[in-house]
């Protein structure tokens, strides 16, 4: 693959546990690293941390596994300071670029800085993607109201700046988030009123098995279990969250339980006064470079298709972490690590021995176990959009409602989110239906198809134009 002399490069994108793994395994075999990062520090969401300027005396008491962090921390600084690793935080990668000839066979395309309008362009051989997941948010009446935050918003918020946005907090959706957003804010001084589980913690218990090879997972959830208790933190399973209510911001919401078929029971809804409502069902993966490099994605948890060492289908491309599938730190710390090591291989010509990561493989296979039960057992009501009323706002960019997208199936004839998009503008505002189309395939009754966007973020038409030169005022290479 290597075809210009001197040290191989690789660009990853992403500073979280995949990330990091990656590029540590990578620069200690002789790969010059350069990783690309949108946040200002390096750690992605899991290793949030505050600014050294809120004063933190026990920032580890916002995060588990803190020891993996300083290993992390310090190996990168180390591995900055020799000149084998280059950290370019605030970068916002908009589009990579693939040449199947020329001294480089990628070019990185990054926005510099909060406003996102200074070019920059990085150089390499291979390319990493460690681009961690998002949100998905389903809406419900009043979801629109202040106060209403995703529960990875809410857990943002505590790690980053060491706040809260209310005094009373019921926590809301299906999966593990909840559980460290509800222990955080009530650990932060928040009254947890309620922990709101749509799934039934019984259907873990009957797939047991495929449960025990991972005692330290396990381990974590009782101790979640046990600070929710020393909390009094409520919990209700097999409920879900029907409305939101406030005037100017939330004032409470009404939560019902859940039939066996995932419907609401009549006449078990309460009303639980709030000034906050950390919401959310589950993550998914961040797959628009991969899908715009052209690398195969899964339909199943639409996320990127990996082998063995985590190569993509696209030659050059690797990835590693929750674009691969959702599956915590530890997953992404393994599969950083096994790709870190199969590119240093690759990059010099040698086919990897499996063997080099054998304990990495077996970690990422008991863990990918694991969480595909959690990912069986933590889904949304299968009727939930039976609680979304027609003037509930669906796309918040476009403030289209849910009337909107269902006259657009039952009466103008959408048989697909394309068509809805067209006919109803969901979709077409700033997060170019990231946020809004789990709800609005929902809600119109349509597959969410894989939407291959040529650019992952929005970008100023004057970068476009110079990206069509030469480059040379806004180049960034790994060091020398």
């Amino acid at each position: 693959m290597r075809t210009e002399p001197g040290p191989p490069r690789l660009t990853i994108v992403g500073a979280g546990p995949a990330g990091l793994a990656a590029a540590l395994a990578a620069a200690r075999r002789g790969v010059r690293v350069t990783v690309v990062d949108a946040a200002r520090a390096a750690g992605g969401q899991f290793y949030r941390q505050p600014s050294a300027g809120l004063g933190a005396r026990r920032p580890q008491a916002l995060h588990h596994q803190w020891r993996t962090w300083r290993r992390l921390r310090d190996g990168l600084a180390h591995e900055v300071a020799a000149g084998r690793v280059t950290h370019l935080p605030d970068h916002h990668v908009w589009c990579v670029e693939r040449h199947l000839d020329g001294p480089a066979h990628f070019i990185v395309h990054a926005l510099l800085g909060p406003d996102r309008e200074k070019p920059v362009e990085v150089r390499a051989d291979a390319v990493l993607l460690a681009t961690g997941g998002y949100e998905k948010v389903l809406p419900f009446p009043g979801w629109t109201l202040p106060g209403v935050v995703t529960a990875g918003g809410a857990q943002a918020m505590l790690k980053g700046t060491l706040a809260v946005s209310g005094r009373t907090a019921v926590v809301a959706g299906t999966g593990p988030l909840l559980l460290p957003v509800a222990t955080g804010l009530a650990a932060a001084g928040v009254k947890v009123a309620a922990l709101v589980e749509s799934a039934h913690p019984g259907a873990l218990v009957r797939r047991a098995g495929a449960l025990t090879r991972r005692a330290d997972k396990l381990a974590e959830g009782a101790w979640y279990g046990a600070e929710l208790l020393r909390h009094r933190v409520r919990p209700l399973v097999r409920h879900t969250v029907v409305e939101a209510h406030g005037e100017d911001r939330l004032e409470a919401v009404t939560v019902a339980a859940l039939d066996a078929e995932g419907r609401v029971r009549a006449g078990t809804g309460r009303r639980i006064p709030c000034d906050t409502l950390a919401v959310g069902q589950g993550l998914l993966p961040h797959t628009d470079l991969a899908e715009a490099l052209g690398c195969r994605i899964e339909s199943t948890g639409a996320r990127v298709w990996v082998d063995e060492e985590q190569r993509t289908d696209v030659p050059g491309v690797w990835a590693a972490g929750e674009t691969t599938g959702v599956g915590g730190a530890a997953l992404s710390l393994a599969e950083g690590h096994i790709a870190g090591r199969s590119v240093a291989a690759r990059l010099r010509g040698r086919v990897p021995d499996p063997g080099e990561w054998a304990g990495a493989a077996k970690s990422r296979a008991e863990l990918r176990q694991f969480f595909g039960v959690l990912d069986a057992v933590y889904v949304p009501p299968a009727h939930w959009t039976e609680q979304v009323t027609d003037d509930t706002v669906v796309c918040r960019c476009e403030e289209v409602t849910a009337g909107a997208v269902r006259e657009a199936v039952g009466e103008l004839g959408a048989g697909n989110l394309r068509t809805v998009k067209l006919l109803t503008r969901a979709g077409m505002g700033w997060c170019q239906g990231r946020m809004c189309g789990p709800a609005v395939a929902g809600i119109a009754g349509c597959d969410q198809a894989v939407a291959r966007r040529p650019f992952a973020q929005p970008v100023p038409l004057g970068v476009l134009a110079r990206a069509g030169g030469t480059g040379e005022d806004s180049d960034t290479d790994a060091p020398p």
